[in-house]
């Protein structure tokens, strides 16, 4: 009989509790997944201002880099970096990299506009470590075949790196 109730509780109290963590981790997951994609949802005033603060206290400017998830260029670039670990680094190590969503969904008109007119997608803006608009940089610029070339990335970074 107490192996029973033993068991009832397991089954009613203790496996319920264990689905309710496992789904707290794949929300965190999806979070965190969904921080590194265009999303329309995001409001990207809050995600700039969010940017300041981080870049402030570590000493790093700010790259947003504007696109969306329909752009395959945009694709290109996220696999660059994936593929290119020395550009990543060197990338996260004096950058906060925000992405800004550009898409039918939300064209993110209002929060754009302060910034130079965008030719192409993906585009970058480089911001100060208070937020202030610095460069407009063209990731056309940056390619070499079907891909981005990993040089003229580097160089990039390393010419609007902040000096340390």
């Amino acid at each position: 009989m107490i192996k029973i109730n033993v068991m009832a509780v397991f089954l009613f109290i203790i496996l319920p509790c264990a689905r309710i963590i496992a789904q707290e981790t794949d929300s965190t997951k999806a979070e965190k997944d969904t921080s590194e994609m265009f999303s329309p949802f995001r409001d990207p005033a809050s995600d700039v201002h969010n940017a300041v603060v981080e870049a402030k206290r570590d000493g790093k400017r700010i790259i947003l880099d504007v696109g969306g998830e329909w752009c395959k260029w945009c694709h290109y670039l996220d696999r660059f970096f994936k593929q290119n670990k020395d550009v990543a680094d060197f990338l996260h190590k004096n950058f906060v990299y925000v992405k800004i969503n550009y898409s039918k969904e939300n064209e993110n008109t209002k929060f754009l506009s302060q910034y130079p007119k965008i030719p192409g997608y993906p585009h970058f803006f480089v911001l100060e470590s208070d937020g202030t608009f610095l460069y407009s940089q063209g990731t056309g610029e940056l390619e070499s075949g079907q891909g981005h070339d990993h040089d003229k990335v580097l160089a990039f970074l390393k010419k609007w790196a902040p000096s340390h």
